[in-house]
C-alpha cells in the first residue's frame, strides 16, 4: 500500500492562490461569454461589441492592479531572501 500522504506536501497559500486566479479567470470569462451573449441576442450585434469593448476596457485597470500586486510580491520575497 502506498500512503500518498506522505508523498504531498500542503503549499496552501500556492493553492488559495491558485484557486483565486481560477476563480477570478472563469468569472471574467463567464462574464464574456454569457454577457456578451445576452447582449447579442437582446439588442444584436453592435451592442455586443460595445460590450466587448467595456470589458476589455475594465480589464485594463484591474490587470494593472494584479501586475502590480505581483510584483510588490516578488520585490518582498526577494528582499527577505538576503
Amino acid at each position: 500500500p502506498c500512503d500518498w500522504s506522505l508523498k504531498m506536501t500542503r503549499d496552501l497559500r500556492k493553492y488559495a492562490k491558485q484557486t483565486n486566479v481560477r476563480i477570478g479567470v472563469g468569472a471574467f470569462l463567464l462574464l464574456l461569454v454569457v454577457g456578451t451573449g445576452l447582449i447579442y441576442l437582446v439588442y444584436g450585434s453592435g451592442a455586443a461589441v460595445g460590450g466587448l469593448l467595456c470589458l476589455g476596457a475594465a480589464a485594463v485597470p484591474i490587470a494593472l492592479i494584479f501586475i502590480s500586486l505581483e510584483l510588490m510580491d516578488w520585490i518582498q520575497k526577494r528582499a527577505n531572501r538576503s
